[in-house]
């Protein structure tokens, strides 16, 4: 499936599935030129995006096409936050990799539990 095609399965998937589940008392229906695409990808014969639409509902979208399967997946997902989570040593200030559960910076020693790193005091 080329992009096009890919993009505009999205945006008649998402107004469809958003338009089943609007509480209909609210009187709006959503078309395609409301949904958006945040983010999308193709491997091989398969793509993957990211939607969501004008609507305040704070609603986001996940759609998977598998072209070998010709199925299309969608998941509906509903943001409660987004936050900003820094994992920063508190003694160098250097980002740790994160491998699986090993944290790195310019000491090699880490501490799990303080996210601060080992370093040597000046005597």
């Amino acid at each position: 499936m080329n992009e096009k095609d890919f993009v505009e399965l999205c945006k008649k998937t998402v107004a469809e599935y958003a338009n089943k589940h609007l509480d209909k008392t609210d009187g709006k229906q959503v078309t395609e030129d409301d949904v958006f695409i945040v983010w999308m990808c193709k491997t091989l014969q398969n793509n993957k995006a990211m939607a969501s639409t004008t609507l305040f509902d704070g609603m986001y979208y996940e759609i998977t096409y598998n072209g070998n399967k010709k199925e299309i997946y969608l998941d509906a997902y509903k943001k409660w936050e987004n936050k900003c989570i820094k994992i920063a040593c508190q003694n160098c200030s250097h980002a740790h990799k994160v491998d699986d559960i090993t944290y790195e910076c310019d000491a090699k020693e880490y501490d799990i539990n303080t996210l601060n790193c080992f370093v040597p005091k000046e005597v």
